[in-house]
C-alpha cells in the first residue's frame, strides 16, 4: 500500500461527501423522483445523481481506482484499491422527509477499508478515519463508550425484510429488548456505526447488510477503539454484522444471527 494514498484519499472522500450532502440537504423538503420501488425499499433518482457526483470528485485524484457502489460500479472492482460508496444511506428515511441519512465513502485496499468517511449533512457532522489513526468527528478525536452492562446499553438493530431473515432476527430482538436500556431501529447503517464510534450507541447488530452500508463505518468503529465483526454470507457483498464498544459482543449473544 502506498503511504501517501490514505491522506490524499481522505481529503478527496471528504470533499465528495460534502458535495453529495449539499444535494441531499437542498432536496430534503422537495418532492423526490422514484427510480424504483420494492415492498420495503425505495431507490431515488437522487441516489444515482449523488453517486455520480461522488464518482466525478473521486476520479479527479484517483482516475484509475474502480468504484463499487449501491447504485452500480465502474472499473474492475476486484483491483487492489477500490472505492466503496453508498451515496444516500437511509434512502427511505430521506424519501419520507426524515433528516436521518448519510453519505458513506470508503477506500479499500485488498478488501480492507483503509479510509472511511460518513457525513450527515443535516447535522453537518463528518466522521473520518484512516487505518492506524484515531476516528475524528468534525476534526476532533472520538472513542467508543465504556458501558459494559447490557442494562446500561443503547443498542441498534437493523432488518432486511425477507422471511428467512425476519425468522432469525425477530427472536433475537425479543431477547434483547428486555435486557438493554433501549433498543433502536434507526434506518441508516452508516450513521449507526458512526454513532457507535463516538459513544452515542454501544452496539449495532444486523443479520444481513450490504458492504457499501458498512465499509466506511466499520473502520470508524475500529479506529475509535471498538470491535467490528462482519462475516460474509450468501449473496454478493452481503454480511452479518456486529459492531460494539469491545465490551458487549459476547453478552449480545449474536450466534443466533449467524445461522
Amino acid at each position: 500500500m502506498k503511504t501517501k494514498i490514505p491522506q490524499t484519499a481522505l481529503a478527496a472522500a471528504v470533499a465528495a461527501a460534502q458535495s453529495a450532502g449539499r444535494i441531499m440537504l437542498i432536496n430534503l423538503p422537495r418532492p423526490k423522483a422514484v427510480h424504483s420501488s420494492e415492498a420495503h425499499d425505495i431507490k431515488l433518482e437522487l441516489d444515482l445523481q449523488c453517486q455520480e457526483i461522488i464518482r466525478k470528485r473521486l476520479v479527479q485524484d484517483f482516475p484509475s481506482f474502480p468504484l463499487l457502489g449501491e447504485e452500480g460500479m465502474s472499473g474492475d472492482v476486484t483491483a487492489d484499491y477500490r472505492w466503496v460508496v453508498d451515496p444516500i444511506d437511509g434512502t427511505v428515511n430521506y424519501f419520507y422527509g426524515m433528516p436521518h441519512a448519510a453519505v458513506s465513502i470508503a477506500l479499500q485496499y485488498q478488501e480492507q477499508s483503509i479510509v472511511g468517511v460518513v457525513y450527515d449533512p443535516f447535522t453537518n457532522e463528518m466522521w473520518t478515519a484512516s487505518r492506524g489513526t484515531r476516528t475524528k468527528l468534525n476534526g476532533r478525536p472520538v472513542q467508543v463508550s465504556r458501558r459494559s452492562k447490557l442494562q446500561d446499553a443503547m443498542i441498534a438493530m437493523g432488518f432486511s425484510k425477507d422471511k428467512e431473515n425476519l425468522k432469525q432476527s425477530l427472536p433475537h430482538l425479543n431477547r434483547l429488548v428486555g435486557r438493554v436500556k433501549k433498543l433502536r431501529i434507526l434506518g441508516s447503517a452508516a450513521l449507526e456505526l458512526a454513532y457507535v464510534s463516538c459513544g452515542r450507541l454501544d452496539a449495532y447488530v444486523e443479520r444481513r447488510i450490504n458492504l457499501w452500508d458498512i465499509a466506511a463505518g466499520g473502520l470508524l468503529v475500529e479506529s475509535a477503539g471498538g470491535s467490528f465483526f462482519a462475516r460474509p454470507v450468501p449473496g454478493e457483498y452481503r454480511y452479518t454484522l456486529c459492531a460494539d464498544n469491545g465490551l458487549l459482543r459476547r453478552k449480545l449473544q449474536i450466534s443466533s444471527l449467524l445461522r
